[in-house]
């Protein structure tokens, strides 16, 4: 099992605070840094919100091996070809450490917000698998040659395809969500991963499920296996006190999580047998959702005692 660091900055973080999070993080040895693309949250205040990718661009300057990427960026805040140009610019910045997660946007008062357009769902979706085929096309067009695209919501032109990232075809592209048609398919095509956040277990196994049937049904001409991740609250603690404080400081209920998941929860030895069931459900990566920012002794307890005890 694979661990990556997953956070919130809308919920109120400076550039600052997501840095020591990620150096940290890449210092403790974890694999990745994730960060949401939101501009705004249901609780969410000063400083106001960060744009992902440039600091993303910030972070691979400022960090040398861990992995860096969205999750997810929303196809409604950025047009395709600008989006694979900024893309590509912090591969190279970051020497090939970049991955996208990529969705259809679902919050619609941070686009209210902030002037965006917010269309029908069925455009939304319409609008990301547009936005996949034009990305992966940009990045894998050979060295000299152009890209054109024509479709419903986005035409391409003689497009010279630059700049080329460093990771080839491109950098790993993940598609997340719980849909039971469109998010499965479009994960068969495009995804090098697939996510699944905040679910139960049974409810992760079973998207899983339909990816795999999704695999089958499209193919994947030849390309490697997906991999398949999920994503999860995290409240972790030396012992039962320690897990409370932890909970009540993010507003979490004390207790323990409810039946329908979305929460690892416990001592470390509790929160490794929880890791461990979702391996067995096909998980090979699993991203810990930290809202608490500046509790880096957090982030030490899960590297020091939850990642020795997982398969």
């Amino acid at each position: 099992m694979r661990l990556c660091v997953f956070i919130e900055p809308q919920l109120g973080a400076t550039y600052d605070d997501q840095l020591a999070v990620a150096q940290r993080a890449e210092r403790l040895g974890f694999e990745g840094f994730f960060r949401s693309d939101h501009y705004t949250a249901a609780r969410g205040g000063a400083p106001g919100p960060t744009d992902s990718w440039v600091t993303l661009g910030a972070l691979a300057r400022e960090t040398s091996t861990i992995r860096l990427g969205t999750l997810v960026s929303s196809a409604t805040f950025r047009l395709p070809g600008p989006l694979a140009v900024a893309v590509a610019q912090v591969d190279q910045m970051s020497g090939g450490r970049v991955e996208l997660g990529l969705g259809t946007g679902w919050h619609e008062q941070e686009h209210l917000a902030y002037g965006i357009p917010f269309p029908p769902v069925a455009e939304r979706f319409a609008r990301l698998e547009e936005q996949l085929e034009i990305l992966t096309g940009l990045w894998s067009t050979p060295a000299g040659a152009t890209f054109s695209y024509q479709g419903r919501h986005y035409d391409l032109t003689d497009s010279p395809a630059l700049p080329k990232p460093v990771q080839q075809p491109g950098p790993p592209v993940i598609v997340g969500g719980t849909g039971p048609r469109r998010t499965p398919r479009l994960a068969a095509r495009f995804a090098d991963e697939f996510n699944v956040p905040f679910s139960s277990l049974a409810q992760t196994s079973a998207s899983y499920d339909r990816v795999v049937a999704a695999i089958e049904a499209e193919g994947r001409d030849g390309r490697a296996p997906i991999v398949f991740s999920f994503a999860q609250t995290i409240v972790c603690g030396v012992d039962d006190a320690e897990v409370r404080r932890r909970a009540e400081a993010v507003g979490l209920d004390p207790n323990g999580p409810s039946a329908a998941g979305g929460q690892l929860y416990g001592t470390p030895a509790q929160v490794a047998e929880q890791l461990a069931d979702f391996v067995k459900a096909g998980a090979s990566r699993a991203f810990l959702q930290l809202l608490d920012l500046r509790d880096l002794d957090h982030l030490e307890l899960i590297a020091a005692e939850v990642a020795p005890l997982l398969p």
